[in-house]
C-alpha cells in the first residue's frame, strides 16, 4: 500500500481520538437543549458552561467573554461587521492588511457595499505588516483595525502586541484573527491589548463547524444573528453542544502538548530544509526568517509550477496546499504572495507545507526527499 503523508494542517486536522471520546455522549445521551429549563437542559447547559471555562482557560480569558460560533470565518465576521456596524455613527473607517485570511478581507469588503471606508494595508517581502503604516493610516474616524496574528499561508507572525498598544491608546477596536497560531503559540487575552479574537476548533484536532470569538465586555458590539438571545444575546441560535465539548478537549490536549508540538514541527522544518540544501535543488523559504509560525513552511522551487509540483506530489502520496484552502481549488495567483510582491518565478513556484501531530520527522524526510526527487526529474 503507497503511504500516504499529510502535510496540509493549516487547512485541517485530523480529529483527536481523545476528542472524539469526549463527543461520543453528546452525539447519544446528553442531547438536552441548554436553553432548555427542564433536567435534560439543565445536564446540557451545565456540559456547554463546563466546555466555556476550559477554552477560557486556553485563552486566559474571561469565560464569559467566550462566543461560540460556527467556525473561524463567523467570528471573523462577526467581529469585523458586528463591531463596525456598533461603531457607525463615531466613524466610517476600518483599516486591515492586504494578506487577510479572505474571511477578513470579504468581510471588509461587505462594510464597503454598506459606505464604509477600508485602508488595506501593503505587506513587505516578508509578509510583514508595519507598525508605522498602521499609524499613518489611523484617522480621526478610524473605529476598527483587524490584523491577523499569524499569516495562514507563509506563517508570519505580525507585531500584534506592539499595534494593540498603540490603538488602545487612541481607543480604537482592535480584532485579530489567531486562528492559524492557536494552539502552537501561547496566547493571553488578558495581557494581549486586543479587543476581540477569533479561533477554529478543527486547526487544533478538534471538529469542524465550531469556533469562538472573543469579545471584550466593553466593546461595541451589533449581532448579525437574530432569533433567540443565546450566547448572552451575542448570538442567535442553538449551541453546537457537542462540538463545542470537542473543542474544549481539543483545547485541553493542546495546551498540555503545545511545547512538545512545537519542538517537533521546528525539527520537521529543519529537516525539509537541510535535505534540499543536500540534494542541491535550488529553493526559497517565504515568510519571515524569525517570526514565523512553527507549524508553517512556504518555499517555492523555481522552474517548477505550483500546479505541478502539487499534482506530482499528490501521485506519491504527500499532500500540501498552495495557500488557503478556502481558494486552492483556483489557480490565481495567492493574494498573499501576491500583496508581498514577490518576483513571478518565486510566487509562481510556492507550496505551503504545514505540520501536525500525525507527523513525524521521519515523515518529513521522505516528502522534502520527494519534492527533491520531483524537482530533480522535472528540471531533466
Amino acid at each position: 500500500m503507497r503511504e500516504r503523508i499529510y502535510l496540509d494542517h493549516a487547512a485541517t486536522t485530523p480529529v483527536h481520538p481523545r476528542v472524539v471520546e469526549a463527543m461520543h455522549p453528546f452525539l447519544t445521551e446528553v442531547y438536552g437543549n441548554p436553553s432548555s429549563v427542564h433536567g435534560f437542559g439543565r445536564e446540557a447547559r451545565q456540559a456547554l458552561e463546563g466546555a466555556r471555562d476550559t477554552i477560557a482557560r486556553f485563552l486566559d480569558a474571561d469565560p464569559q467573554t467566550l462566543v461560540f460560533t460556527s467556525g473561524g470565518t463567523e467570528a471573523d465576521n462577526m467581529a469585523i461587521i458586528g463591531g463596525a456596524m456598533a461603531q457607525r455613527e463615531r466613524g466610517r473607517h476600518v483599516i486591515t492588511s492586504s494578506i487577510e485570511h479572505h474571511a477578513v478581507l470579504h468581510a471588509c469588503e461587505h462594510l464597503e457595499q454598506l459606505g464604509f471606508e477600508v485602508t488595506y494595508l501593503p505587506a513587505d517581502k516578508t509578509g510583514m505588516i508595519s507598525t508605522d503604516e498602521l499609524k499613518k493610516a489611523v484617522r480621526p474616524d478610524t473605529i476598527l483595525v483587524s490584523i491577523m496574528y499569524g499569516n495562514n499561508e507563509v506563517g508570519t507572525i505580525q507585531p500584534i502586541e506592539e499595534m494593540g498598544s498603540y490603538l488602545r491608546e487612541r481607543e480604537i477596536v482592535f480584532h485579530t484573527d489567531a486562528v492559524q497560531a492557536v494552539g502552537v503559540l501561547p496566547i493571553s487575552v488578558s495581557k494581549l491589548p486586543v479587543d476581540m479574537l477569533s479561533v477554529s476548533a478543527h486547526k487544533i484536532n478538534g471538529p469542524k463547524g465550531v469556533g469562538a470569538l472573543f469579545l471584550g465586555r466593553k466593546v461595541p458590539f451589533t449581532p448579525y444573528l437574530h432569533g433567540g438571545s443565546q450566547e448572552r444575546k451575542r448570538r442567535a441560535g442553538t449551541e453546537n453542544l457537542a462540538s463545542i465539548i470537542g473543542f474544549a478537549e481539543a483545547a485541553r490536549i493542546a495546551q498540555e502538548e503545545m511545547e512538545e508540538r512545537v519542538a517537533k514541527y521546528r525539527q520537521m522544518r529543519t529537516t525539509m530544509l537541510q535535505c534540499w540544501q543536500q540534494e542541491g535543488i535550488s529553493f526559497e523559504v517565504n515568510g519571515h526568517p524569525e517570526k514565523h509560525l512553527p507549524h508553517i513552511l512556504n518555499v517555492s522551487f523555481p522552474g517548477v509550477h505550483t500546479e505541478t509540483m502539487l499534482m506530482n506530489l499528490d501521485l506519491e502520496g504527500v499532500a500540501a496546499a498552495s495557500g488557503s484552502a478556502c481558494t486552492s481549488g483556483s489557480l490565481e495567483l495567492s493574494h498573499v504572495l501576491e500583496a508581498m510582491c514577490l518576483d513571478d518565478p518565486v510566487a509562481q513556484s510556492a507550496i505551503r507545507f504545514s505540520f501536525g501531530i500525525t507527523n513525524t520527522v521521519e515523515e518529513a524526510e521522505r516528502a522534502a526527499r520527494k519534492v527533491a526527487q520531483i524537482v530533480h526529474r522535472l528540471k531533466r
